[in-house]
């Protein structure tokens, strides 16, 4: 392994936790007992600092998005919906935000893999990445993908997608078994499950579209 690629995991107010954390861990330890080099530098951005997770998690992320390198992998995790007033919050804020819309775009125009887990799916929809493609999301989120664009073909009842450039996966533990896919294609299958088995996670391979 020649190089170490940065992985960029946008947070937002409300950002579901294991979103984030479970690809962060996958990405932050696959081949470190195995390869010379790092394969993976992970990074977090947001919009301010500090992000208020789900449950109260007070995160500072490592950069700003105005002063955010472009990184060829990134991810945009969910977590959010609508209060009782019908305030959306969370991804569903997010997915109305010109100056998150304008980052993805540029990131997603830059990167070798655009990533999502969960109703992360809604922002990469609205920020027009997914025309053409298939996606997934979260069960409680699929018609709200469906109704970004009828561009969208959205399939149900699978963990993760793979659409070469861009790939999403399922609600909120589905973000791992993405991860160690992608781990699988740019590093290969022993490595990834080499660390599936490290990190004690019996359900990797699962099934794909």
């Amino acid at each position: 392994m020649s190089t170490t690629r940065d992985v960029a995991i946008f947070l937002f107010d409300d950002v579901e936790v294991l979103d984030f954390a479970g690809p962060y861990e996958v990405f932050s330890v696959a081949g470190l007992r195995t390869l010379p080099q790092k394969p993976f530098n992970v990074f977090t951005v947001a919009e301010k600092s500090p992000i208020i997770a789900r449950n109260g998690l007070t995160i500072i992320p490592d950069y700003l998005l105005e002063d955010c390198p472009l990184a060829p992998i990134f991810l945009v995790p969910g977590g959010g919906g609508y209060r009782a007033d019908g305030t959306p919050f969370g991804s569903r804020r997010e997915m109305h935000n010109p100056v998150v819309l304008e980052w993805v775009q540029k990131q997603a125009n830059f990167a070798e893999l655009s990533l999502s887990v969960c109703t992360g799916a809604l922002i990469l929809g609205q920020a027009g990445v997914l025309e053409g493609l298939k996606a997934t999301t979260h069960f409680k989120a699929l018609e709200g993908l469906r109704a970004i664009s009828p561009h969208i073909e959205v399939i149900e009842n699978i963990r993760y997608i793979d659409n070469g450039k861009v790939i999403l996966s399922a609600g909120v533990s589905a973000g791992i078994d993405m991860s160690y896919y992608v781990v699988s294609k740019l590093l290969g299958e022993e490595l990834a499950n080499e660390a599936a088995q490290y990190a004690q996670y019996d359900y990797w391979p699962p099934t794909k579209a």
